[in-house]
C-alpha cells in the first residue's frame, strides 16, 4: 500500500510536467474503458452510455458475476451508476447492490481524477452470505495518468464502512475495508492493450465480544482487452484476465472475464 501512495504522489509531481508537453501529442484514439480489478478515473462522455459484466470464477468454485450500468447527468462532470452482483458461494444468489455517484474532478490530456461516493444497498440473503443485511457506505478515490503514448496507469484508494453487519448467529459486527490497487496499461495498439493489474485490501471487524479481526487479500490480475468500434458510435470492449493470489491470498486462482457495450444515447 506504501508503494501504491508514493506511486500516486509520484503522479500527481508530474502534472506540472505534463501541462509544459504538447497537448495534442497525447490527444490521441485508446481504449478509456474500466480496468477489469481497478477502477479507471474517466466519466462518461455526454450522452454515451455504458452496459458492463464481468463474471470471475475461482478454483474453489465460487463465482461473482457483476452489472453495472453507467450514465451522465447529462454531461461528463456527474454520472450516476449502479452495479448489481449476483455471487455463488455453494448457493447462487442476489447480493448487495450498489448505487454510484462520481465527480469528475479533474479531466486533462494526461491526468484525470474522480472520487465516487457508493450506498451499498442490503438486498443480498445475509442468511446465506449473499449480503450484509444493512446499508453500507463506500469512497473511491480512482486516478488516471498517461505516462507515455504508450503506457497509462490508474491507481485506486479507497474505504468501505458497513456498521452492525449482521451473522447468521444473531450477533453483529462493524466491518470497515481498505482497498488499495494499480494497473498498468500497455497500448500496444489504438483498439488493444495488454493490462498487468494489482489489487488487494485490509479488512477490519469489530465486535462488543471479540478483539478487532484483521485480515487481508492481494491479487495480481494479468489480461488483454480489445475494442470493436461500428459507425453507429457502439463500442463493444471484452477482455480476459488470470487472478492470481500472492502474500495473504497465495494459492487463491482463477479466471475473469469482462463484456463492455458503450453507446450513444441522445446528442449532448
Amino acid at each position: 500500500m506504501k508503494f501504491l501512495i508514493l506511486s500516486i504522489c509520484i503522479a500527481l509531481c508530474c502534472i506540472k510536467t505534463a501541462h509544459s508537453q504538447t497537448a495534442n501529442k497525447f490527444d490521441f484514439e485508446r481504449i478509456e474503458d474500466n480496468s477489469f480489478l481497478i477502477e479507471e478515473a474517466y466519466n462518461q462522455d455526454p450522452g454515451v452510455i455504458q452496459h458492463i459484466s464481468s463474471f470471475q470464477y475461482m478454483k474453489d468454485h465460487t463465482w461473482l458475476y457483476t452489472f453495472t450500468d453507467e450514465w451522465p447527468v447529462p454531461g461528463r462532470k456527474h454520472q450516476l451508476s449502479a452495479t448489481i452482483p449476483v455471487i455463488n458461494n455453494g448457493e447462487t444468489g442476489l447480493g448487495d447492490i450498489l448505487i454510484n455517484y462520481r465527480y469528475q474532478a479533474i479531466y486533462m490530456n494526461r491526468f484525470a481524477f474522480s472520487p465516487r461516493f457508493s450506498l451499498i444497498f442490503p438486498t443480498g440473503n445475509w442468511e446465506k452470505g449473499f449480503g450484509n443485511g444493512v446499508v453500507g457506505y463506500q469512497l473511491s478515490l480512482p486516478f488516471s495518468y498517461l505516462l507515455s503514448t504508450k503506457i497509462a496507469t490508474h491507481y485506486n484508494l479507497g474505504v468501505t464502512f458497513t456498521p452492525d453487519v449482521k451473522k447468521a448467529d444473531g450477533s453483529k459486527f462493524n466491518q470497515t475495508i481498505y482497498n488499495y490497487g494499480l494497473s498498468i496499461i500497455l497500448l500496444l495498439k489504438k483498439n488493444f492493450n495488454f493490462m498487468f493489474e494489482v489489487a488487494g485490501n485490509r479488512t477490519f471487524i469489530k465486535s462488543a465480544s471479540t478483539n478487532t479481526i484483521i485480515t487481508n487479500s492481494l491479487f495480481i490480475n494479468p489480461g488483454i482487452r480489445l475494442a470493436i468500434n461500428f459507425r453507429s458510435g457502439l463500442q463493444i470492449v471484452p477482455g480476459i484476465a488470470v487472478p492470481i493470489g500472492i502474500g495473504p491470498s497465495n494459492g487463491a486462482s482463477g479466471i475473469y472475464a469482462y463484456l463492455s457495450f458503450e453507446h450513444p444515447l441522445w446528442k449532448p
